[in-house]
């Protein structure tokens, strides 16, 4: 029997395959799915603070509407006694998410002020947290702001709750930075637990005929996946961290090719929102098999064994490989072009 556990921000999970933060980790009825299916840990939806601040407003808006209104009008806008804002419904879902599952529940957290990130950071681990991941999602769009000062950005805001919450905390990076292995290890002294490769920007779409910019949403294809196996062997071995693969993994054969350069834990998310939920089994079964067909022993023995340091070409991980990819093309008609 091939031992499947693995070791991710400092838990000791069954198995590498967790689903990341997605309308299905966020619903009670959908984590026990997934969790009767095998996964070893669920990433909960985002926490705003953007969306919270955006209901403070409406309720301050609104209080402010009624307190200076009509006194006969004040009927139609009762306050309510127990009013639950979403910050105080995504708690409790964690709350409850604890209770019933007996995996990890990885809470995530998108702030936008130093405050923000600090108070709802503290709040997620008060409510039971095994763990708590940083979706900064920030996009560099001043001009005056220079690549080092947008790190910088990252490691304060890790620097600050590493003083404020004593759970393992996860950096979930955009491939977007000019020097990612340097950046990794640069969180990596200044506390992170672990990085998720990478981030999905949602770009939007213009409408020509409108003229009119609109937000699109594509899910991921496993072609998207090359991208983190990339980084993912040129940094295993190299940092001490927990790595996680995140966008573009759909098969058992795009989980085996995270774990062969390096990944501790894979996430999956489109597959699932398009297979659903029980399609996790598959996925780990189909990992189980291959394990086993190939005479591994464990997960542990297969991991990072094709990663820069380790590949028997680690140069095709490097620039002679573009020039080797660019040789093995073949037009349609089998001309060299």
């Amino acid at each position: 029997m091939v031992d499947m556990t693995t070791d991710y921000l400092g838990l000791q999970l069954a198995n590498p395959l967790v689903p990341s933060s997605s309308p299905l980790t966020g619903d009670r009825d959908s984590a026990l799915r997934l969790r009767d299916a095998g996964a070893a840990a669920i990433v909960m939806p985002s926490l705003f603070e953007e969306k919270i601040d955006q209901e403070e407003h409406q309720l301050d808006r609104f209080f402010h509407q009624q307190s200076i209104g009509f006194n006969e009008m004040e009927s139609f806008h009762p306050v309510p006694d127990e009013y639950k804002t979403c910050q105080d419904e995504y708690l409790e879902q964690l709350q409850r998410l604890k209770r019933e599952l007996d995996i990890p529940v990885i809470a995530s957290l998108n702030g936008t002020t130093p405050g923000g990130w600090l108070e709802y950071g503290k709040q997620l681990q008060q409510a039971g947290a095994d763990a708590l991941e940083l979706n900064v999602y920030y996009i560099a769009a001043d001009n005056e702001e220079s690549s080092g000062e947008v790190e910088q950005r990252y490691l304060d805001i890790l620097s600050s709750l590493q003083e404020q919450v004593t759970i393992p905390i996860n950096i979930k990076l955009s491939s977007q930075f000019s020097s990612p292995l340097h950046f990794v290890r640069s969180l990596e002294q200044h506390g992170a637990a672990g990085v998720s490769l990478f981030n999905r920007f949602y770009l939007p779409d213009i409408d020509p005929e409108e003229l009119r910019i609109e937000p699109t949403l594509h899910l991921s294809t496993s072609y998207e996946s090359l991208l983190r196996i990339h980084w993912l062997a040129l940094l295993h071995g190299r940092v001490n961290l927990s790595l996680a693969a995140t966008g573009g993994f759909h098969t058992a054969r795009d989980g085996i090719k995270a774990l062969l350069t390096g990944a501790d834990v894979v996430h999956l998310c489109s597959v699932l929102l398009q297979q659903g939920p029980q399609y996790l089994g598959i996925i780990l079964d189909e990992m189980r098999q291959w394990l086993e067909e190939y005479e591994y022993d464990s997960v542990q023995q297969i991991k990072g064994s094709m990663s820069y340091r380790n590949a028997p070409d680690p140069g095709a991980y490097q620039r002679v490989n573009y020039i080797s990819v660019l040789d093995s093309y073949t037009s349609p008609r089998g001309v060299m072009r």
